[in-house]
């Protein structure tokens, strides 16, 4: 996991485990969502207590910051059997999580603090 003194690790709180970016997520900002990660590290929300398999895999099992970090990420069937799910955000998740891998964190961030929602458009070429 990143390091909490680290300045972009409060960023880095706010992407999803799947590569959602709850930080420009309309129901994270008006209160109406708790976000992905966030209480868990203060202990306001039990991890334990997740229904989601995701969730419970990437923070209490690997103790990553999101599944762009997993070693296992190409062979999970977890984060792939949600990519799998229909709906056109899912996919936007995926492209978040592999910009992350191929680009890293801080670029992610960059790209993604003009979005209005949990996925946006991401930019292609060098960086």
């Amino acid at each position: 996991m990143s390091d909490p003194g680290h300045p972009i690790a409060s960023q880095i709180a706010l992407v999803g485990c799947c590569g959602a970016y709850c930080a420009t997520c309309p129901p994270l900002k008006d209160g109406t969502c708790k976000g992905c990660k966030l209480g868990y590290d203060d202990g306001t929300r039990d991890l334990r207590a997740a229904r989601c398999a995701m969730k419970r895999c990437c923070l209490m099992e690997m103790k990553l910051d999101t599944c762009a970090d997993c070693p296992d990420y190409g062979e999970c069937r977890i984060i792939h059997g949600f990519f799998q799910k229909n709906g056109y955000k899912y996919g936007k998740y995926q492209e978040s999580l592999e910009f992350i891998r191929k680009h890293g964190y801080p670029a992610f961030l960059e790209a993604a603090q003009s979005w209005k929602r949990a996925y946006g458009r991401l930019p292609s070429g060098p960086f």
